[in-house]
């Protein structure tokens, strides 16, 4: 039963992503992609064909260690970290992802900004597209009689709410 929950709230997530947050992005004042309050999450096949990295990974690592590599990329245990710079798929003239329905857009920008973890919900309030007593009212719906969503603020991170179902 726990396991249905938590299938359906990530499910009402991802129908809110496509209904309220996707169409929004054409006209946002402030692109996620720009990476100006986000960070990215990549692999090192994304890093390779977004940055058009002609070095093997091992001499592009040394390049980063060093500080001659890209000035908006970071690497930290296997993964490869950009922020401060639009992604290279951004396309300001469209706008939009030049990438966006092909396998290597990243996850985080799938997931980006409501999205299923361990069982809650998260939102991140840095979209401006969330609504939030919208967005409540479409998790209210999936959680049944006998049960509350409980909503909070991370503590560390308080632009990101999490929501959470209690009997």
């Amino acid at each position: 039963m726990k396991a249905d929950l938590a299938q359906r709230l990530a499910q009402a997530a991802e129908a809110y992503q496509a209904a309220v947050v996707i169409p929004h992005c054409a006209r946002c004042s402030a692109p996620c992609c720009r990476l100006d309050k986000l960070v990215l999450d990549l692999e090192w096949r994304q890093v390779r064909v977004l940055w058009q990295v002609q070095a093997p990974r091992a001499e592009f690592d040394r390049e980063l260690d060093a500080g001659q590599g890209p000035q908006e990329i970071r690497r930290a245990h296997g993964r490869y970290y950009v922020h401060q710079k639009p992604c290279p798929a951004y396309d300001a003239a469209r706008p939009g992802c030049r990438i966006y329905d092909q396998p290597l857009k990243p996850a985080g920008c799938s997931d980006f900004p409501v999205y299923e973890d361990g069982g809650v919900i998260v939102a991140d309030l840095r979209c401006e597209a969330v609504a939030v007593d919208s967005l409540r009212a479409r998790l209210s719906e999936v959680i049944g009689p006998g049960k509350r969503l409980r909503q909070s603020a991370d503590r560390d991170f308080p632009f990101l709410l999490e929501f959470s179902v209690r009997s």
